[in-house]
Order: structure tokens, then sequence, then C-alpha cells
């Protein structure tokens, strides 16, 4: 007889059964896969999967010391830390999503706008007050507070810094000089809080503050996002049109790519993939089709679901690519 599982997103009282999978990681996808996994749940009643949305860098950990079975990250796994991994590591996109400038300025009814290297200078404290110079130039029919500015950023190591931190380190010779790229930083300036939750949660209550949080938690806060000045000299902000262009011109077989400050007239520069981090050997064949059978799932009825949420399904080519990676896990 065949058995039968459950699928939840957090702890349940039903007994354990066979293929329970533990999962850990990203905040920035959470809200798609919150939604996908109750979505799965309907589809294949008989896999339990439990997630914590603990950051990416935890989720690495958790993933690394065998407490989790797969793991979600925002951050491509660099070859030394592929190789930390006997058993191999296999990087799956799962969708593309978008880092926001999000701020609090209740005098300002419209957008802003920001240059790259005034996002850059913020974050480093040599911008310190919202009717800056800089600041007022590339927003001239708005009429700026004369306040200073509440830098806002992740304490925790997070995905969604290594996004921001990528993109200026890209588009400032002085940000990438003093503090680089990476899951955690030190930050020049700022008061620090936990996941994108907590970024968006602090900004919403402080005025005059700026932080940066993932697309679709500035748009479930109702928080304003500025449009930003891509390579092409426009500024765009983020949407479900502007987003995909990021990955327009990605045709590589590594998944593991920065598609920020991409190209393309209205692309969104600070876009990236996002990852379910998958053992390419998995002993236990019950989880192993139990996993292949998710991400089966989730390139195919799991796509479609991505914009109602704020995110942007795959490009084809990639979704491609993973379905021929699927058949290699063993």
């Amino acid at each position: 007889m065949k058995m039968r599982f459950m699928i939840v997103l957090l702890c349940s009282l039903a007994p354990a059964m066979a293929a329970d999978l533990s999962v850990a990681g990203a905040t920035f996808p959470y809200p798609i896969y919150r939604k996908w996994f109750d979505s799965f749940a309907a589809h294949s009643p008989d896999i339990r999967i439990h997630y914590q949305a603990v950051g990416s860098e935890e989720g690495i950990r958790r993933l690394r010391d065998g407490s989790a079975d797969f793991a979600a990250s925002d951050v491509p796994l660099t070859d030394p830390q592929v190789a930390a991994f006997h058993e191999g590591v296999l990087h799956f996109p799962s969708v593309l999503g978008a880092v926001v400038p999000i701020y609090n300025l209740p005098s300002v009814a419209r957008d802003l706008r920001f240059a790259p290297e005034i996002l850059a200078a913020i974050f480093l404290g040599r911008i310190r007050r919202w009717n800056d110079p800089a600041l007022r130039a590339a927003n001239k029919s708005l009429r700026l507070p004369d306040s200073e500015i509440v830098v806002v950023h992740r304490s925790d190591g997070s995905g969604t810094t290594f996004v921001w931190t990528d993109y200026l380190s890209k588009v400032s010779s002085e940000w990438n000089r003093q503090v680089g790229s990476g899951t955690k930083v030190a930050w020049p300036i700022g008061v620090g809080a936990e996941r994108n939750e907590g970024v968006a949660e602090l900004v919403g209550q402080t005025p005059n503050a700026i932080g940066y949080t993932e697309f679709t938690y500035a748009v479930e806060h109702h928080l304003a996002f500025g449009a930003i000045r891509n390579p092409a000299g426009k500024f765009v902000q983020a949407d479900l049109a502007s987003i995909p262009r990021a990955a327009a011109h990605y045709l590589g077989d590594d998944f593991r790519v920065s598609i920020s400050n991409a190209a393309g007239a209205d692309a969104y520069p600070i876009a990236a993939f996002t990852y379910w981090l998958v053992p390419a050997r998995i002993a236990d064949p019950e989880k192993r089709q139990a996993i292949a059978r998710f991400l089966e799932w989730m390139l195919a009825s799991g796509q479609r679901q991505a914009g109602a949420l704020g995110y942007v399904a795959l490009p084809e080519a990639v979704v491609a690519r993973e379905r021929q990676a699927i058949a290699s896990l063993r």
C-alpha cells in the first residue's frame, strides 16, 4: 500500500512520516514560499515540508551540518563553499526578485529618485540629510525636508544584504573598497533590524528613515520605495515588467550568477535569482524523490503563482536547464 504523507509550513501535531523534509533559509522569498507550500500540500498531500525563514546564512549552516534536508538562499555559494559539502550542492533558482530602497518621508507625496552614487553615499554616511544637494538634484520637483536621514540595515546574516551590497559594490568604488559585499558587512552607519520583516517595520515606524528590503515586503507594508538610475541612465522602479528585464540576456549554464546592474533600457538594477540549495547526493530515496517532485512542481505550477505575489517567473531557458539538473539528483 502506498504510504501517505502530509505537507505543512511549520510544525504539525500529526505523527512523523517518511520523507518528512526540514527546510530553512531565506526570508527574501518567504511570501511566495509560504504560498507554494500551501498549494503543494493540496497537490501532493503525501509529502510533508517544514520551512523556517531564518535567513540565507543560517539556512546554509543548517544544510552543512545536516539539520536541513535542503535550504533556501539568495546567495549563490562560492567554489570553496561548494567544496565544503562532501556530497556536493546543486543550485536551483526558484524565482526572480528585487531589493528596493524603502523610505519614510510623510511630507513627500511622490516617489523619490536615487542615483547609484546617492545610495552608496547615504549608506556610507556621506549624505546625512534629506535635502542634500545631490538628492535635490535628482528630485528637482520635490521639496525635501531638512531632516537627518535615519539609515536602517539588516543585523542578521542576510541574502537580501548580499544582493544590496553586491549592487553597491558594482556602482561605487568607494563602497567596494571600504565595505564590500556579503551576507554581513561592517556597516559604516545606521541601526540594524532582523530579517526583511524587521527592516520594513522599523522603517515604517521611523520618520525620515531609509532602508532596503525585498520588493514584496515593501508592497505588503505599503512603504514608499524609490526609482533607481540604471546603467542606461533611466530611473526605473521595481515592478513585474522591469525586474525580469534584468535576466533577459542571461544564457549561462552556471546558475551562480549576479544579475544586478544589468544592461537594458528598462531593467531594474537590483534584481536577483533566489535559490534552493539541494545536496547532489541524497542517501534516503524517499526524501530524494520528494524533493525532486517538489522542484518539478515549482517549475510548473509554482511559476504561475509568482506574479500575484510580486515575484517574477523564471525564464524558460532557466527552467529547461533546471529540469535537467533535477534528473541528476542521486
